[in-house]
C-alpha cells in the first residue's frame, strides 16, 4: 500500500529528520516528502502499517499529519 498525507514539514532538515525516524520505526519502502507542493505531501511506498499508525507517530515527532484522498 501506498500512503500519501498531508504535513506541515517546513525545510530540508524536517523532512530528512521525518523520514529516518518513519524508516528507523517501521518497515516501509521509500519515504519522500515534497516540500515544493502546498501541502507537503508526505509520500510511504510499502506501506505495512494503518494511517494512523502513521499520523500519530508523525503527530509525535510535532508535525501535522493526516491522510490524503
Amino acid at each position: 500500500m501506498i500512503g500519501i498525507f498531508k504535513t506541515n514539514v517546513g525545510n530540508p532538515e524536517e523532512r530528512q529528520q521525518m523520514i529516518q525516524a518513519i524508516s528507523a520505526s517501521f518497515p516501509v519502502g521509500n519515504c519522500h516528502v515534497d516540500l515544493d507542493d502546498c501541502d507537503k505531501v508526505l509520500r510511504i511506498a510499502d506501506l505495512q502499517v494503518e494511517e494512523k499508525t502513521i499520523v500519530d507517530f508523525v503527530k509525535k515527532l510535532g508535525f501535522e499529519c493526516q491522510p490524503l484522498e
